[in-house]
């Protein structure tokens, strides 16, 4: 029988959605929804927002994911450690180590193609220091 202890996923931290029109959906989430924005910025091509919708994950909304789309990511403690004992059991990953803003993320797809995302979060306030950067536009709008 499968325990929580089994899985070494720690939270469901974000819901990375693409986006094909970045400014209206903006404008969607934060004012038909009533989205609390938490940070937004534009960096490398990409523009991503973060949204606090409900308890639970915050929804990214991101420019360079196509629409329609949507990748869970997880927090894990301690991501070398667990890629290895992931490998172990079979697990690939599609890409990685790749950086976002808290730390270095793995991609992966399970046997239907979905996608998710582990990170170790060795930088937790990265994004939100960014978005407070006088430079960022999306600041003005929040």
């Amino acid at each position: 029988m499968f325990t929580i202890s089994d899985t070494p996923f720690k939270k469901l931290m974000y819901l990375y959605m693409g986006t094909s029109d970045f400014e209206a959906d903006f404008r969607y989430y934060q004012s038909v929804l009533g989205g609390k924005l938490l940070w937004a910025f534009e960096r490398f091509g990409a523009k991503v927002a973060a949204f606090e919708l409900a308890e639970g994950p915050l929804l990214l909304i991101a420019s360079h994911l196509t629409a329609p789309s949507c990748m869970p990511i997880f927090e894990i403690d301690d991501l070398s450690a667990t890629v290895k004992e992931l490998k172990n059991r079979g697990w690939q990953e599609e890409k990685g180590p790749i950086e976002i803003p808290n730390g270095p993320c793995y991609i992966f797809k399970d046997t239907s193609g979905n996608s998710f995302g582990i990170f170790e979060n060795i930088r937790p306030t990265a994004a939100e220091d960014s978005y407070g950067d006088k430079s960022n536009k999306y600041k003005l709008q929040g």
